[in-house]
C-alpha cells in the first residue's frame, strides 16, 4: 500500500494510461482525484476501480479549471501528495510547412501548457507534504522526428525540459519532478483522431498493437498498465532519490534501428563486415593464383 494516506491527482483519467494509473494508485491506498472532460467514462473508471476514487470534471486547457481541481483535492483531503500530469491528445497532424497558427497553439496548450499550470496550481498544496512529487507524461517522440506529428513531438520535448526546470525550482520545497516517455501504447490516442466509425476503432487499435509489437524488441503491444507501473514507482517513496529525469517505457523502441536487435535485419555495420570478408576472400584468391 505505497500510497496509503496520500492524495493523488490524475489528469486524463477517463481512459488509457490515466485510467490505469488512477486505479493503481487507489488500489494501493491513495485517495485519487480522477480528472477528465469525459464525465461518463471518468465516473465509470471511479466505479470500476477499487479504493477511494473521486471523479472531477477538468479541462486542462483552461487554467481556471486546473486551479479548481487542485483546490478541491486539497480542500477535501488537506493537501496533495502526487500529481500525474497525463492529459493530452495527438494534437495537430500537419507538418511544419502546412500547420496553421491555431492548430499549433491548441497543441501546445493541451500538451505542454497544461502540465506547467497543473504544477503551478498544485504546488501551494504540496509544500508541506513530505515526499511530494509530480510525474509528467512525455513521449519517445521527444527524442526526435519520426514517432509522431511535429507539434506533438515539440510539445512533448518541452515537457521533458519543463520537468528538469521544475525539479530545480521545487527542490527547495522537497518536491520531486520526473517524467515517463511511453512508446507505442495501445490507447485511444492513436484512434481518436481517425475519421472512422466508432465500431472500427477497436479493430484499428488491434492493428496498431500488432504493428508496434513488430517494431520493437519486446514483441508485444504496450499496455496502459506498463506506464502506470512506472508512474507509481516514480511517485512512490522508493524513488525518493530520483528527480529531474525521465524513464523510457517503450519496449526497446528507441534503442536503435531494427538491425540493432533483429538478427535478420542487416544494418550498415553488418554490410561493412560482409564487404570486408568479401575483400579478404578476393585478396586470398588473388594471392593463391
Amino acid at each position: 500500500m505505497r500510497f496509503s494516506g496520500k492524495t493523488v491527482v490524475v489528469t486524463g483519467a477517463a481512459s488509457g494510461i490515466g485510467a490505469a494509473a488512477a486505479k493503481l494508485f487507489a488500489s494501493e491506498g491513495g485517495t485519487v482525484f480522477a480528472a477528465d472532460i469525459n464525465e461518463d467514462m471518468g465516473r465509470a473508471v471511479c466505479t470500476e476501480g477499487e479504493g477511494d476514487l473521486r471523479f472531477v470534471h477538468c479541462d486542462v486547457s483552461d487554467t481556471a479549471s486546473i486551479k479548481a481541481l487542485m483546490d478541491q483535492a486539497a480542500a477535501e483531503t488537506g493537501g496533495i501528495d502526487s500529481v500525474f500530469n497525463n492529459a493530452a491528445a495527438g494534437g495537430a497532424r500537419p507538418p511544419i510547412h502546412e500547420i496553421e497558427p491555431g492548430e499549433w497553439d491548441s497543441s501546445m496548450n493541451l500538451i505542454l501548457r497544461s502540465v506547467a499550470f497543473c504544477i503551478r496550481y498544485a504546488v501551494p498544496h504540496m509544500m508541506d507534504r513530505k515526499g511530494a512529487s509530480f510525474v509528467n507524461v512525455s513521449s519517445v517522440a521527444a527524442i526526435g522526428p519520426g514517432y509522431s506529428p511535429t507539434a506533438y513531438a515539440v510539445a512533448k520535448c518541452g515537457v521533458l525540459h519543463l520537468t528538469k526546470c521544475a525539479a530545480a525550482d521545487l527542490a527547495q520545497f522537497g518536491i520531486r519532478v520526473n517524467a515517463v516517455q511511453p512508446g507505442f501504447i495501445n490507447t485511444n490516442i492513436f484512434t481518436s483522431s481517425l475519421e472512422i466509425p466508432e465500431e472500427m476503432k477497436t479493430m484499428a487499435k488491434a492493428v496498431i498493437a500488432q504493428a508496434s509489437s513488430n517494431a520493437q524488441p519486446v514483441a508485444r503491444g504496450g499496455q496502459p498498465i506498463d506506464i502506470a507501473n512506472a508512474v507509481a514507482f516514480l511517485a512512490s517513496d522508493a524513488a525518493s532519490f530520483v528527480t529531474g529525469t525521465s524513464m523510457l517505457v517503450d519496449g526497446g523502441l528507441t534503442i536503435g534501428p531494427r538491425h540493432s536487435w533483429d538478427a535478420d535485419g542487416e544494418g550498415p555495420l553488418e554490410a561493412l563486415m560482409k564487404m570486408e570478408e568479401q575483400v579478404k576472400a578476393a585478396a586470398a584468391s588473388e594471392n593463391a593464383a
